[in-house]
């Protein structure tokens, strides 16, 4: 039995896919270069877009901030609030903890990491890529299983609760279980509750857990695992339940600066996001504020 590697696209998009089996739908390849194109040229291109970073080269004036990809609406908020204080503005990419450590590993210009588990930024610290006195826990989230909206499904997480009878033919829609936080999260409940082995042929494992939540809304999986933010971010998906604390380690959101950066303002946002104002927005959101001012 195997698992599938899903990368779906955002859910404004309109690419066409090919099916795997259960009904998963992966982008469209793209389309191959012109031919005539001089092969220097498309090899140059190929290394230039292979190592670029998410995110563009931002001015001087601007940090660059990389963030779990969990983290978007809420972090998008909280620039808003920055931007209206300070009159400053952050540029911010967002994807899977661990593709941004490597990001940052290669060379990516990012001033400031907020990953969504302690091992990835652990990782950027063993290999003195951020500045350890900068470091502090930000947040806290919860782990829960979600369904389609008009799912008649229900779930109670126990242990060797019948999770693979509920998938039936389908699959379960999560994170990467080797390396995206989300994932690796979900994979230590279902192993703590006796299922693992159970549901492990069965996983459709996305690249971050917007992609895997992304699934479940379009009903292309009828059940999948993400953080309770990202449940309550999407009108499209019902939490069936919530996985006890216990089954998994905590889900607590790390930031520090990078050791590479020199941005002047990469400090106060730091700072800002310790904030009262940044505080009210991570609570509405969702998430359990782990720091202080």
């Amino acid at each position: 039995m195997r698992a599938y590697l899903v990368k779906c696209p955002g859910p404004r998009s309109t690419h066409a896919g090919n099916k795997l089996p259960g009904n998963l739908t992966v982008p469209a390849t793209h389309r191959p270069m012109r031919r005539g194109l001089p092969l220097w040229l498309a090899v140059l291109l190929a290394l230039v877009l292979g190592t670029l970073p998410a995110v563009a080269r931002a001015a001087d004036q601007e940090p660059v901030i990389f963030a779990a990809a969990s983290l978007k609406d809420a972090l998008d908020a909280v620039d808003g609030a920055w931007r209206n204080e300070s009159g400053g503005r952050v540029v911010i990419s967002y994807g899977a903890s661990s593709a941004l450590a490597k990001q940052i590993e290669q060379g990516a210009p990012a001033d400031v990491f907020i990953s969504a588990d302690e091992d990835w930024m652990d990782y950027l610290a063993t290999h003195r890529l951020i500045k350890p006195d900068t470091r502090f826990d930000l947040l806290g989230n919860s782990l829960v299983l979600i369904a389609p909206k008009e799912s008649k499904l229900t779930a109670k997480i126990a242990p060797a609760f019948p999770l693979a009878a509920l998938i039936g033919e389908g699959h379960l829609a999560m994170a990467n279980t080797d390396s995206v936080p989300a994932g690796k999260y979900g994979k230590a409940a279902l192993t703590k509750l006796g299922v693992w082995d159970q549901v492990s042929g069965k996983i459709a494992q996305a690249e971050n857990v917007r992609a895997a939540l992304t699934l479940v809304s379009r009903g292309e999986a009828p059940l999948g695992i993400v953080y309770a933010t990202d449940a309550r971010s999407d009108p499209n998906v019902k939490v069936l339940d919530i996985f006890p604390e216990d089954t998994h380690p905590p889900i607590i959101y790390p930031v520090a600066e990078t050791v590479g950066s020199t941005n002047k303002d990469a400090g106060a946002f730091l700072a800002f996001l310790k904030s009262s104002a940044a505080r009210g927005v991570f609570e509405a959101q969702g998430f359990r504020v782990l720091s202080t001012p």
